[in-house]
């Protein structure tokens, strides 16, 4: 059972019911849409001031995209805890931009997603009646802590992408550890709401004073004990955090944690690799959507999306926006069925990716679609004989934590990166100087249902199921043309999804499609952003036979659009107004 955020076990405790929920993910609609920022070099779009700045810092040495990323991440584990860090794990899409004209870009898809450590089992959420366990009795712990990978992924990336050396990536955000930064607004609310959940002593001794009262905005929050474990990590590799005594201090954090014991071990940190790939890709529009391949479900799930909508003209729907928010919605309830019907880590499941994304298996999904009345039953489709449902579906699942950030270098090279903790803070254990995951609620708590399997079930060594989706879009020439992703659970999907067809469909440009008021189509009604003109649309999508909310739908995007001209490319950069986030560029 979920409760109508997507979270398991029904009723949850006092904290997490509808109205502090709203306000822990940030009640606040979008901000008055402003003008793309504009540069011509390079840009970096991020989530946080200080780590924007320190991508430029990099990005203005002489560094690669990948570069950038590297020095993003390592800023934001410090300044935005609740999101993202090194103890947790990414998807990556790195594009290598073409020397000469006519030539296409090259894409390649790298994966540090959490796995399961070898002493997991699928009943590892239940209580001891065998039902799911809450996520408040669950997330908080060392239970929910899966081996961290945006480390091994950034160094591999590195190897093979890297323009500046390893160590100096490192440098602004060991001096920002070092002499401290402000706490923000947006951070200190969050800790404010935090306060009341039963926390790790390390957690609370950081981030609240001896009144367990959170530090206020503006106080300087210095941290050198992340500043060495940086230092370690820029000397060592990634190495520091999976062997050695920075490893064996996470796993006794996780193991004898009394508040929810763990089951992580040294052998499964030194057996953690992460994955380089091809990434998924398919046209829309006479361009080539590109992301990530399961476990994360992003790539999947935002590109069938799109293949419905390629049998209508959205376009032609700008003037009537309600007709709008029903074709996508609709388009988004059939892959999100799909979703759950199928997708897992293809290392433990078959997943009928190739099937699922076929043209003409997704134009008789939108054959489904009534222009003029909303389904009333929508279930998963067979894409192929082949993918019978060998497995129940899976419940979903939302993140209310995760960020994203996009960088175009100034040869061109790109990346879109999104990185998370799972929810809010992760675990709350802290190592350190950073917060470990608690990634492994992203698995479904029931290894069973109606008799059959769940896909994406708790096994050891798996990757549970993602909802990440950095997005590369390629024009018709395969030069890059968008960078973009979300953070936002299950919400990623559409947020992406939504920002694509605001910019190539309605024509809008980067700022105002990530601005725009968001709507939420999955399993259940129609999430409409609460506060925003979205919700004026409610009489009519109901007429036409849809349910309703209204929500707080708290948004990351942070994306760049690369014109192409005969006098160079031009970047336009776009941040959510939900967040902190800049777009700085040269």
């Amino acid at each position: 059972m979920t409760d109508g955020y997507g979270f398991r076990g029904g009723r949850l405790p006092a904290l997490i019911a509808a109205a502090a929920l709203a306000a822990l993910l940030g009640h606040v609609a979008p901000a008055r849409s402003d003008e793309p920022a504009v540069a011509q070099r390079f840009m970096v779009v991020a989530a946080n001031p200080h780590a924007a700045r320190a991508g430029y810092e990099i990005l203005e040495a002489g560094g690669s995209a990948v570069d950038a990323a590297i020095a993003v991440q390592a800023v934001l584990s410090l300044v935005e805890p609740q999101s993202s860090g090194i103890g947790g794990g990414a998807f990556m899409l790195y594009l290598d931009a073409p020397d000469e004209p006519g030539e296409t870009a090259e894409i390649v898809a790298y994966e540090g997603r959490e796995t399961a450590p070898a002493a997991a089992t699928p009943d590892m959420f239940l209580d001891e009646n065998g039902n799911p366990m809450g996520f408040a009795e669950s997330a908080f712990g060392g239970l929910a802590v899966g081996v961290p990978g945006v480390m091994r992924m950034l160094e591999l990336a590195h190897r093979e992408h890297g323009r500046l050396p390893w160590a100096a990536l490192f440098a602004p955000a060991i001096r920002l550890a070092e002499e401290g930064f402000e706490i923000s607004p947006r951070l200190y609310f969050l800790l404010d709401q935090f306060k009341r959940f039963e926390t790790a002593p390390e957690f609370r001794a950081h981030y609240y004073d001896e009144n367990g009262e959170p530090h206020p905005t503006g106080y300087r929050l210095v941290n050198p004990e992340y500043a060495a474990t940086l230092r370690a990590i820029a000397e060592q590799g990634a190495d520091a955090m999976y062997i050695g005594s920075l490893a064996e201090a996470i796993v006794r954090a996780v193991r004898d944690n009394p508040l929810r014991a763990g089951r992580l071990t040294l052998e499964d940190l030194e057996r953690y690799e992460a994955h380089r790939g091809e990434p998924l890709c398919t046209p829309y529009r006479e361009r080539r959507v590109c992301g990530p391949r399961p476990p994360s479900s992003g790539g999947v799930t935002v590109q069938q999306i799109l293949g419905i909508l390629a049998h209508f003209d959205v376009a032609a729907t700008a003037d009537d926006p309600p007709k709008t928010i029903h074709l996508v919605a609709e388009a988004a309830r059939l892959a999100f069925a799909d979703r759950a019907q199928y997708l897992g880590d293809p290392d433990f499941v078959d997943v009928p990716v190739e099937a699922l994304l076929d043209p003409k298996y997704l134009e008789r999904r939108a054959s489904l679609i009534d222009p003029e009345r909303a389904m009333r039953r929508v279930e998963a489709g067979i894409p192929s004989p082949a993918a019978a449902r060998r497995y129940a579906p899976s419940l979903p699942q939302t993140m209310v934590s995760t960020s994203h950030f996009s960088i175009v270098d100034a040869q061109g090279d790109a990346v879109t990166m999104t990185t998370s903790v799972q929810s809010t803070f992760g675990s709350t254990l802290m190592v350190g100087g950073f917060l470990l995951n608690n990634q492994l609620t992203d698995f479904s708590y029931e290894p069973e249902r109606f008799g059959r399997p769940v896909a994406n079930r708790v096994e050891p060594g798996k990757r549970p199921l993602s909802s990440m989706a950095p997005t590369f879009v390629l024009d018709r020439e395969g030069r890059l043309e968008i960078a973009i992703g979300s953070p936002g659970g299950t919400r990623i999907i559409n947020y992406v999804s939504q920002a694509l067809v605001n910019i190539v469909d309605l024509g809008m440009n980067v700022q105002d499609a990530i601005s725009a008021p968001h709507f939420v189509a999955q399993h259940g009604p129609i999430e409409l952003e609460q506060g925003t003109p979205v919700v004026e649309h409610a009489a009519a999508l109901e007429a036409l036979g849809h349910r309703v909310v209204p929500r707080t739908l708290n948004s990351g995007l942070h994306a760049i659009v690369v014109e192409h001209g005969e006098a160079g490319r031009k970047l336009y950069g776009g941040a959510d107004p939900r967040r902190e986030g800049v777009a700085l560029g040269d």
